[in-house]
């Protein structure tokens, strides 16, 4: 009987047999493997962060103003209401599909907020829950008439862009403008509340510890599943790198106002969406829909429910972003979510990462791709430069990363990576 030949590795000698237990990968392992992402197109959130460096570089030398702790602190709550909104815009891009109708929902919302908290003199939580419910209702419909009719998202969401700015003209009536009470807990939250700053450095201790756990966590599984798993030493110099940077950050915005609870609030919204889309089977549907829609209905997803869902999140979020906006300015009017907020929105979305494909995208693309927007508004504003600039500036970032998915994924088409 002849003996099993003995398994080997092109890094082992011939002959040698595998080690079957798992090792953990080091620093030069890690390095490699992003080597060998970023040869096959898979870009990630490096573009952005790159994008963003740049930006805050040459906004500083143009203007020293630019980098101080008042205005990262102004920034930082700026971007809050058109993060939340584009937050959603990544759910839905990420099946595949387009809502173009976000701006006019939250003006929506922030209307509907205004005339029930306001002219009817409901409490301000019961007035915010309509809100949500309403534009709950109209994602919805949306996925309704998308999943039953078949009409595109893009048609669906256009329509919805018109009429629902004609809801919200004809809720706030004549008048056309209701102001908020400056002493309410929801101008309070939006302009004056900021963390202590002994609870803003907790929290930072609290998210290195909380990286540093799930990703031990994670590599046990994968250590226990025979495959190479993180090390302890590269967990930790992770955490390290978090706490120092998030710390440094903190203090630094300390020296003004320190840290809103709205862009806390944001940023919560932003780890319980990457926590969905990256850990639960959810979010691993939504991932599979938009990549290969047949194909995820032929493996059992159910397509029209998860659809719905995205259709759901988008408008709801949109109508949180509307809400906050609203809040900051103490009033809701004919202008609420109408202008540029729609496409920057969108833009911020596809400028921090998110595939217009399908498919491909992270929570933390909103965040990212809301403070280049908002950086470049920010810094031109100091320069007192008009909106035309702006525009064109904004425009062509946003055709930049666009040009940088089609050829990252071009570039995962031909290593077989989509």
């Amino acid at each position: 009987m002849t003996e099993p030949a003995a398994v080997s590795s092109p890094g082992l000698s011939p002959g040698e047999p595998v080690d079957p237990t798992p090792r953990s990968a080091g620093a030069r392992d890690r390095l490699r493997a992003v080597l060998i992402r970023l040869r096959g197109g898979d870009l990630g959130l490096l573009p952005v962060l790159a994008g963003l460096v740049v930006i805050w570089v040459v906004m500083q030398i143009l203007n020293p103003i630019f980098l101080s702790s008042a205005n990262l602190t102004n920034l930082a709550l700026e971007s809050v209401p058109v993060g939340i909104i584009a937050l959603g815009i990544v759910c839905v891009l990420l099946v595949g599909q387009i809502d173009l109708s976000v701006g006019s929902v939250s003006g929506l919302g922030a209307a509907v907020l205004a005339v029930l908290f306001v002219d009817r003199g409901l409490p301000a939580w019961l007035a915010v829950a309509v809100s949500l419910a309403l534009a709950g209702l109209i994602g919805w419909f949306y996925a309704q008439v998308h999943n039953r009719i078949g009409v595109p998202s893009f048609v669906i969401t256009l329509g919805g862009l018109l009429g629902f700015l004609g809801v919200q003209l004809w809720i706030l009536g004549p008048k056309g403008s209701i102001n908020l009470p400056f002493d309410s807990g929801l101008v309070v939250f939006a302009q004056l509340h900021f963390l202590p700053p002994w609870l803003a450095y907790a929290l930072v201790v609290a998210g290195a510890a909380v990286l540093y756990a799930t990703g031990a966590a994670r590599a046990s599984e994968r250590r226990r599943a025979g495959l190479t798993a993180a090390s302890r030493r590269l967990l930790a110099g992770r955490s390290l790198a978090l706490l120092a940077g998030l710390g440094a950050g903190v203090w630094y915005l300390n020296r003004d106002r320190g840290v809103g609870w709205m862009f806390v609030f944001f940023l919560a919204l932003v780890l319980a969406l990457h926590y969905v889309l990256s850990r639960t089977s959810f979010g691993k549907s939504m991932y599979a829909v938009g990549g290969n829609m047949e194909a995820a209905r032929r493996a059992g997803v159910n397509v029209k429910a998860v659809l719905t869902t995205a259709f759901v999140l988008c408008t709801t979020l949109a109508c949180v972003g509307g809400i906050l906006s609203a809040s900051r300015l103490a009033a809701a009017n004919q202008s609420s979510g109408g202008g540029d907020v729609n496409l920057n929105a969108i833009a911020a979305a596809v400028i921090g990462g998110t595939s217009l494909f399908g498919g491909r995208g992270t929570a933390f693309a909103a965040l990212l791709g809301v403070l280049v927007i908002q950086s470049i508004s920010s810094g031109l504003t100091l320069l007192n430069l008009d909106s035309a600039y702006r525009f064109m500036v904004t425009g062509g970032v946003l055709l930049l990363a666009v040009s940088l998915d089609a050829v990252a994924r071009r570039s995962r088409v031909s290593h077989g990576r989509a």
